[in-house]
């Protein structure tokens, strides 16, 4: 674990993972291998967030095929919360499921569902959050970290997983099992490959943490992704002084914040 989340984890009641996905849900599991195999706390409830086919994918092999259930017996994990209603739906510009991201404007769209997710679940102090881009589209998961860096806390950790080949992507893999189980690789080759063998690790990928500089507004209620950014670039830009010829005063301002110097 990064020394930014050195910390005792386990002092924080409810540890959340928010994994940003697309046409590969497996992130969610190899993920949660990950965590275990290093040793590192385990969070208290997943929370999923995808396009509605990277959604209902999710719900067909993570929940209807039990690939979530069996890693959680398998390694005899404890009880982690993740059910239909963890699995989140990007919205569209017009609030409507969105299938894939294709627009300008479905850009914009998940940037602000993905940060707002992000503000929320940062909210509470007594949380950590522990965000994986492994999935989804690069803009995702670029969303998903940026916002992070807007939002997070010194409890909050970024990642990516990384799956050895010919294991990475493939469509029936979910994790490395404690037991022989044969999967087959694709192509014309059709290869058994033995799911015990693959190597899975997790990548911690260190943020800059840009909370501090933005107002409590942003932090309390909803805005959009490029607001959020101008409001932090506002109150993070470099100081300016300004002469006032007429009252003979200095006025500067720094972080937002305009104070004036007599003469």
């Amino acid at each position: 674990m990064p020394d930014t989340a050195a910390m005792n984890l386990t002092h924080y009641p409810h540890r959340l993972l928010l994994a940003v996905t697309g046409l590969s849900p497996q992130v969610v599991t190899e993920t949660l291998y990950a965590l275990h195999q290093q040793g590192d706390p385990l969070p208290t409830a997943v929370h999923l967030l995808s396009t509605t086919e990277g959604a209902e994918r999710a719900r067909l092999t993570l929940l209807t095929d039990q690939w979530f259930a069996k890693l959680c017996q398998d390694y005899a994990l404890p009880a982690i919360a993740f059910d239909n209603n963890h699995i989140h739906i990007l919205q569209d510009p017009h609030n409507q499921p969105m299938d894939d991201i294709r627009t300008v404007a479905d850009n914009q769209a998940a940037a602000d569902s993905i940060s707002e997710w992000i503000r929320r679940l940062t909210a509470d102090h007594h949380t950590s959050l522990h965000v994986s881009i492994a999935g989804g589209r690069k803009t995702m998961g670029f969303y998903a970290g940026y916002a992070l860096s807007l939002f997070g806390r010194q409890q909050d950790r970024l990642s990516h997983v990384l799956v050895s080949p010919p294991y990475e992507s493939h469509p029936q893999f979910y994790y490395p099992t404690p037991y022989p189980h044969i999967i087959y690789a694709a192509g014309q080759s059709s290869k058994p490959l033995d799911t015990q063998q693959a190597r899975v690790t997790l990548a911690d990928i260190p943020f800059v943490r840009l909370r501090h500089g933005l107002p409590e507004l942003i932090l309390a209620g909803k805005s959009s992704f490029s607001q959020t950014v101008n409001s932090a670039q506002d109150h993070l830009g470099p100081a300016h002084i300004q002469l006032n010829n007429h009252q003979l005063k200095l006025v500067g301002s720094y972080n937002g914040l305009k104070s004036g110097y007599g003469s």
